[in-house]
């Protein structure tokens, strides 16, 4: 494992580190400022409108993802979907957006979703979807479109790892659908809800790239996240608010995969 511990610490925890240093000091990173960077960071409202976006988009995001993705997966277990040709074809295409470039992805919401473009043409309105408050919900609509297949896909390891015993023995028990979903299959998953809402988590940060090619470095304001900030941030050389915002996001996820790990008893 030496070579690849040397490989993280080089490029990841080295980096990290120097990050938290210059972050409690100055532009050039030579005089300590302590926590001044820290109080910039949070006073200023840029960074304060792209967390309130962040969060949340973050908390609509990610559990109806899980829901629908593991209802997804069990709707494809179920005997009348089963070998159908819709279940086929799904299984067969269900990557196939995580395959499909950014540009075209962005290329795809400026035909659908500009005012002359393809909705407001089949609905005939008006709306321009990326320059008012819709553009929350068509950033959302892109995240589930996304990843909801990869996730089924996770769901669907998940549930072909509980043994059908279980089943057998609670349906002689008499127990119902629901019954068995609530006292076998959910409790039997808690590995794979860890696992399946850490990466959605990290998915979240993802659709930046598609939000950036659209509507540029300072989009509309429901969808201004940390992304936008940090970026904008980096390109204005503000290094020392870009460490500090770095290192308070990176001890929020941190502490919220520790919750995660600790309330699922995994």
């Amino acid at each position: 494992m030496a070579p690849s511990l040397c490989g993280v610490a080089v490029f990841l925890l080295v980096p990290f580190l120097e990050t938290v240093r210059r972050s409690f000091c100055d532009t050039l990173g030579k005089q300590f400022v302590g926590v001044a960077n820290y109080q910039s960071v949070l006073q200023n409202e840029a960074f304060q409108l792209a967390v309130r976006n962040t969060v949340r988009f973050t908390s609509v995001c990610v559990p109806l993802l899980l829901v629908l993705s593991l209802a997804l997966a069990l709707a494809l277990r179920a005997k009348c979907l089963r070998r159908t040709p819709w279940t086929e074809w799904y299984r067969t295409t269900f990557l196939l957006p995580m395959a499909i470039p950014v540009a075209s992805i962005a290329l795809l919401w400026k035909v659908l979703f500009a005012r002359t473009g393809l909705v407001n043409a089949w609905f005939g309105t008006e709306c321009d979807f990326m320059g008012t408050d819709a553009a929350f919900w068509v950033l959302i609509a892109t995240y589930l479109w996304k990843n909801i297949g990869y996730d089924s896909i996770l769901w669907s390891s998940g549930l072909d790892a509980i043994s059908t015993d279980l089943y057998e023995a609670a349906a002689v028990d008499g127990a119902g659908v629901w019954r068995r979903f609530t006292a076998i299959t959910l409790p039997n998953l808690m590995p794979t809800l860890l696992v399946t809402g850490v990466l959605s988590l990290l998915n979240t940060y993802k659709v930046f790239r598609e939000a950036y090619l659209v509507a540029g470095a300072y989009p509309q304001q429901s969808i201004y996240l940390l992304q936008h900030l940090m970026n904008n941030w980096f390109l204005a050389l503000d290094l020392p608010r870009l460490c500090a915002a770095a290192v308070m996001v990176a001890v929020v996820l941190l502490a919220g995969i520790a919750f995660m790990i600790r309330h699922l008893d995994v």
